[in-house]
């Protein structure tokens, strides 16, 4: 088994520009992501489709990154890491190059699968890759750091994004995202070790634990079901139940993404030394907002405060996430981060799902987050419960090789 203390293999000046580069891979990723919803109307009359099927590309998204991510991840755990990367990043810059030439929705619903597929991968293996650069000490940092991409997506990505569509083309945003891709896949092919996240301390976790990471699922699939269950109409709920205009609520929005990036960086700033009390604090945090939201929604400064206050615990979430999961993975951290991608992308299409059900046929809007509430409650008792849950349970064996076992 590798040293836990074994010397990071690239010098730190190194380092720290690879996970600039792939924290601007999941910026890129993620802005992609969602993209085709702020530049919905114009992508459906381009293309001659209805808006409902313009919106099938963000659903089909989520769909194949929750189905695809462990079995593709389990077939490349034996390729180096900067070959994966490498490869991924190219599928990423060809299939947005794709997207932005596309002559026809079919083209750009291939394209979108393409991308989605990468995603599934790269999200998996990304974390593991960049915390073993450094010492095991700063992992949370690096971790907290990585997923600043993913902060800045929603706050810069996305809205720039649609900006930019509406003053030029929808085409347009795929083709920078496309250029940023290439400057992340300059990076890693000259900066990234060939061997890296094969060996060191990243590729297993810390405290390997079955039941702790099947506790984690748990809770995980819970509260984001919960939390999405709400937030997917959150225009919905801002217009009729908070009284806002719809021109008011993509400021809202934005300083809610704002606070998620302090979101991330206090999370990462306290993970290392509090990873599990770091998570139930963000999850217990999400409760809480969501309950504010259904007693309180009605009033407009309230509503304001824990809007950013969403924004803020679900990054510090996110955050203290990932960094548990390279804590408890009971075998390949890699493996146990796909299952996570899985479960995480299937809460939000659980709890969409769940919302618009809510929405049409039980208590409204408002009761979304109600129940939104009522799902991230059971996940803190989840997460509260996890030293019973493993008061008993046999430690794993020590193998040979546990970076390459895919037992989650």
């Amino acid at each position: 088994m590798p040293d836990a203390g074994s010397k990071p293999p690239i010098r730190t000046s190194a380092a720290v520009v690879v996970v600039v580069a792939l924290a601007l891979s999941l910026f890129s990723l993620s802005t992609v992501e969602t993209l085709p919803v702020g530049l919905l109307p114009l992508l459906a009359e381009d293309l001659g489709v209805s808006e409902t099927a313009a919106g099938r590309l963000v659903t089909g998204y989520g769909i194949v990154v929750a189905v695809a991510s462990v079995p593709l991840t389990h077939l490349v755990r034996r390729v180096p890491r900067r070959a994966v990367l490498a490869w991924l990043l190219i599928l990423f810059v060809v299939a947005n190059l794709v997207s932005a030439a596309t002559p026809g929705y079919w083209v750009l619903l291939g394209a979108r699968i393409t991308v989605a597929l990468t995603h599934s991968v790269f999200w998996s293996i990304v974390a593991a890759t960049a915390a073993g650069l450094f010492s095991p000490e700063v992992r949370g940092r690096v971790v907290a750091g990585l997923f600043s991409g993913l902060s800045l997506a929603a706050v810069v990505g996305v809205p720039a994004g649609t900006w930019l569509g509406q003053q030029t083309s929808w085409r347009v945003p795929f083709l920078v995202m496309s250029g940023f891709g290439f400057l992340a896949l300059l990076a890693v092919v000259t900066l990234l070790p060939s061997t890296a996240g094969q060996e060191g301390h990243a590729t297993t976790g810390t405290e390997p634990s079955r039941r702790r990471f099947l506790v984690l699922m748990a809770a995980t699939a819970l509260v984001i079901c919960g939390v999405f269950a709400g937030y997917t109409y959150i225009t919905v709920f801002l217009t009729e139940v908070t009284g806002f205009s719809r021109a008011a609520v993509a400021p809202l929005l934005l300083a809610s993404g704002i606070a998620g990036i302090a979101g991330t960086v206090l999370a990462g700033a306290v993970v290392d030394h509090r990873p599990r009390g770091t998570l139930v604090l963000a999850v217990a945090l999400l409760t809480a907002t969501m309950f504010g939201l259904y007693v309180f929604g009605g009033t407009t400064v309230l509503a304001v405060c824990l809007i950013a206050l969403l924004g803020f615990a679900m990054s510090s979430m996110i955050t203290a996430l990932q960094n548990r999961i390279l804590h408890v993975a009971p075998g390949s951290t890699e493996i146990a981060s796909a299952a996570g991608s899985a479960v995480f992308n299937a809460g939000i299409a659980g709890g969409s799902f769940l919302g618009s059900l809510l929405l049409t046929t039980g208590p409204g809007v408002r009761g979304t987050m109600l129940v939104g509430g009522l799902l991230g409650a059971c996940a803190v008792a989840v997460l509260l419960a996890e030293p019973r849950a493993v008061r008993h349970e046999t430690p794993p064996a020590a193998t040979l090789e546990p970076a390459r076992e895919a037992a989650v």
